[in-house]
């Protein structure tokens, strides 16, 4: 059992090609992007990330539409969580609503760097919308 006073939790906005990473501080009051990886080096960049930040928990975003359906990625995020559960058991793994967080993503990116090589690039999207999918589930943890 880990003592969860030194542990972390990861955010994870998953992607076909992508995924973006997030991290929280050891208080997990804050999340931070960590990180754009190709998703099929996930699960191993997952198991390293574990072993040397002690994470305690997985936020995995969940891809919803706007009518409360679930998008087509959402069969791919179900194989992941399986595998999540294969190589790493002892970390426990919540969903949080996704939505908007690519469109709130962009428009951070838009006010802060003005060069266009930098707002286009879509690893930085990806990171900082995991970043936001663990924001939103610590904020909901701590209310």
């Amino acid at each position: 059992m880990l003592n969860n006073q030194h542990t972390k939790y990861i955010g994870i906005d998953f992607g076909k090609k992508r995924t973006g990473i997030s991290i929280s501080d050891y208080n997990k009051l804050v999340s931070f992007p960590l990180e754009t990886i190709e998703t099929d080096s996930l699960i191993e960049f997952l198991k390293e990330l574990s072993r040397k930040e002690n994470i305690e928990k997985i936020i995995i975003g969940k891809p919803l539409k706007l009518n409360n359906t679930v998008h087509d990625l959402e069969k791919d995020i179900i194989d992941l969580i399986k595998s999540l559960n294969k190589y790493l058991p002892d970390i426990t793994i919540e969903r949080i609503d996704e939505r908007y967080t690519s469109k709130i993503s962009k428009k951070i990116i838009h006010q802060f760097h003005s060069k266009k090589k930098i707002r286009m690039d879509k690893s930085i999207i990806d990171k900082i919308s995991a970043s936001l999918i663990l924001e939103s589930y610590l904020i909901k943890m701590h209310k």
